[in-house]
């Protein structure tokens, strides 16, 4: 679908390395080069396009005075995970490249995403920062990002379990329905019984409830003890990768990451992934900046 028409936006579809992205420039001329954004769209790698998002990402260009870049990566179960996070790494290596392009400074280019596309911001960073070969992300944007796939009893999924559009259960089925897995495994999951006990001891220094404010955990009453179901860790296994579970990224990773920007929101069963990277972030001394909707929904 064509763009929607914008007085102060002009507005380009093009495809940058085959991967489909729209951009959005201001239409005031700009005495200096542009700040630049790329954004991924929510919907759990399954759902949303550049067009369901076309006024957000407007409203983004017109308001921060900046070349904004939508993509359009691929969704699952046409195109097999993690063909959606190749495709957003595509594209911003792209954009880095050919910045300059399009009237903007390489280096003031960040990343952006909601949801499943806070899962991709965060893991593209993670991918990059190493490269040398083109410019530096200059920060990242996680809203309401999912981040880690091992515990789903943390207090914000238990305390909105049943919150309408992501409940705590809807949550693990469309894990499962993008990663093209059998369903009947859910309730295993929900329960924990897809961790073996030596990842969960590796693990609970990053992902454990005693890391989350107090304030959080009104309520809160820990699970019981499940028993450890191999077969399901091993259909699973893709859950503990990086590219899905970015908060598994080791230390030597998340230091060198750029400023980030996460939202979080209150009646939000991933409200605790973001507070559990803002602590991991802030513990490797990456500039954080944290906004919290008191009566905010996924």
């Amino acid at each position: 679908l064509p763009a929607c028409r914008n007085s102060k936006l002009f507005i380009k579809d093009l495809h940058f390395d085959e991967v489909p992205v729209r951009i959005y420039f201001p239409r005031v001329p700009s005495a200096s080069k542009r700040r630049g954004l790329i954004f991924f769209h929510g919907g759990c790698g399954m759902f949303g396009s550049i067009r369901s998002y076309e006024r957000i990402c407007q409203y983004i260009a017109r308001k921060s005075d900046s070349v904004a870049v939508s993509v359009g990566y691929r969704l699952s179960p046409e195109h097999n995970y993690p063909a959606q996070t190749l495709d957003c790494l595509t594209a911003t290596v792209h954009f880095l490249k050919t910045a300059e392009n399009y009237g903007v400074d390489p280096d003031r280019i960040i990343v952006c995403g909601d949801s499943a596309g806070g899962t991709f911001s965060a893991r593209i960073c993670q991918e990059l920062v190493n490269r040398r070969d083109i410019p530096k992300i200059r920060a990242q944007v996680l809203i309401c990002p999912f981040l880690q796939a091992l515990n789903f009893n943390l207090p914000s999924y238990q305390k909105n379990a049943f919150i309408g559009f992501l409940s705590r259960e809807h949550t693990v089925h469309f894990i499962l329905k993008y990663l093209k897995k059998d369903c009947s495994m859910k309730e295993a999951i929900l329960a924990g019984s897809h961790v073996p006990e030596s990842m969960n001891l590796k693990y609970r220094k990053w992902i454990d409830p005693d890391l989350i404010p107090e304030r959080f955990k009104l309520g809160y009453k820990p699970p019981l003890p499940t028993s450890f179901l191999p077969q399901v860790h091993e259909e699973t296994k893709e859950l503990f990768q990086t590219s899905l579970s970015p908060l598994l990224a080791e230390d030597a990773v998340v230091c060198c990451l750029p400023d980030t920007c996460i939202i979080t929101c209150e009646h939000d069963v991933l409200r605790d992934d973001g507070l559990l990277y803002k602590k991991r972030l802030e513990d490797n001394n990456v500039k954080v900046t944290w906004h919290h909707m008191e009566e905010g929904f996924h």
